[in-house]
């Protein structure tokens, strides 16, 4: 029986069409930031949490948009789905981000051209995520 993990991630976007993806220690796929909500949390409140925690962006509740619930294979759990709240940022970083908390590495992903590792939900989330690109 495969398990089920629920997670808030957040796209966010930089000035040259990248979205920031990180790399949580002890693990080799990059994927979107965001995580577990705790006891009482919401997906959305999680996403703005996760966000400062792991990269230290501080962004308001209303800066997010909300682009539903998105199923797919976990990253880094074996037999397991990813249910994610998935929220789009709607400004865009220009300031240097760094990885803190649990985040081993970020990376600026190139939108057209994908390299590395990648989890499952963001390889699925980036048509989605390049459309979001050209209309913002």
């Amino acid at each position: 029986m495969t398990s089920v993990v629920v997670v808030a991630a957040v796209v966010v976007l930089d000035e040259h069409r990248r979205v920031l993806t990180v790399r949580k220690s002890g693990t080799s796929r990059f994927m979107l930031p965001g995580g577990k909500p705790e006891a009482g949390e919401d997906l959305r409140a999680a996403a703005i949490r996760e966000l400062a925690e792991e990269v230290g962006l501080e962004l308001a509740g209303h800066d997010l948009q909300d682009w539903g619930i998105h199923t797919d294979i976990a990253a880094n759990e074996p037999d397991t789905t990813v249910r994610a709240g998935v929220y789009a940022w709607t400004r865009r970083v220009t300031r240097t981000v760094l990885p803190a908390a649990e985040i081993a590495e970020l990376r600026w992903l190139e939108i057209d051209r994908p390299t590395g590792e990648l989890a499952p939900l963001l390889v699925t989330l980036l048509p989605r995520i390049a459309d979001f690109e050209e209309t913002a």
